[in-house]
């Protein structure tokens, strides 16, 4: 088997070949989202045909934007690729290369990822989450992800936890994303100093006077919106992600938090560190194809 993968992000597309067992060929090209989405796609066309994808048994995509999975399109983007709302991924590379193309949204491939070859394996409910800039993240349930109507469920950082923080008109405010983010854990230590502007500046000041009180309540954030999504999924697990996570202070304290506060027959929830890193997106890719091959 011989699977072409791209992992398109809104500064990098990472490549590969999935041999059912590991990735080679892997590389790095800037994305041009300048270009608009019809730029990116040619991007794609470009670095597939580098990858003689045209000998491959199929192609697996993992991209920015809601993609409707289905027909492998762009149902929904931001304006950080211009123009990229109902381009055909699917289509137009099916068309290039002759084989079957399958197309996932990013963070849903990365869940997808750690469902089959990392934190996610053996279980039937598992969700994953990412903190970094935003929160993002899907949901595993029996192996297939939780789509949505619109192709766009599991935005995590939409769950309303301060509603009255809420301000008509301000999208997200009063939710998750803007209290629970490693973009709020900076914006709130940079109100005592100017300097902590990144994460890493950030712990490692964690023992100056103001610091940690910061660090603890932002984490207090981080366990409310978990204890929302145990308590309405009852997942096996959920993997925590992004570089944040990787302090392993944030992470104890907020798997420590987050059990110590929800119900009692919840309390068996596994919070586990994602495992698959910058690979995890690549990974659900390849398996996205692999199952679409199969079909």
């Amino acid at each position: 088997m011989k699977i072409s993968v791209l992992d398109i992000g809104g500064t990098a597309i990472k490549s590969g070949i999935w041999d059912g067992r590991e990735f080679s060929s892997c590389g790095e090209d800037k994305t041009e989202t300048r270009k608009g989405g019809e730029g990116v796609l040619q991007c794609m066309r470009d670095i597939l045909h580098r990858l003689h994808a045209e000998e491959a048994d199929a192609i697996g995509i993992s991209t920015a934007g809601d993609v409707n999975a289905e027909t492998g399109t762009i149902h929904y983007a931001n304006q950080n690729i211009p123009g990229y709302i109902g381009t055909e991924i699917a289509k137009n590379l099916e068309k290039e290369f002759g084989i079957p193309v399958a197309v996932e949204n990013d963070v849903n491939s990365a869940a997808l990822g750690e469902y089959v070859a990392g934190a996610g394996k053996g279980t039937n409910c598992f969700l994953c989450l990412t903190y970094g800039t935003g929160i993002g993240g899907g949901i595993i349930i029996n192996g297939e992800v939780l789509e949505g109507k619109n192709w766009a469920a599991a935005n995590f950082g939409g769950i309303l936890i301060h509603p009255e923080k809420r301000k008509p008109g301000k999208q997200l405010s009063g939710c998750y994303e803007r209290y629970a983010s490693t973009t709020a854990l900076v914006r709130n230590a940079e109100k005592i100093d100017s300097q902590l502007n990144s994460g890493r500046r950030i712990f490692e000041a964690i023992d100056r006077p103001g610091v940690k009180e910061i660090v603890d309540c932002w984490i207090d954030e981080i366990t409310y919106g978990l204890i929302s999504l145990i308590h309405i999924f009852d997942p096996d697990k959920i993997a925590l992600g992004g570089g944040i996570m990787a302090q392993q202070y944030v992470y104890e304290e907020v798997k420590r938090k987050t059990i110590e506060r929800v119900e009692n027959n919840f309390k068996d929830i596994q919070l586990v560190q994602t495992e698959l890193g910058n690979q995890a997106g690549m990974m659900g890719a390849a398996y996205r194809a692999m199952k679409k091959l199969k079909k």
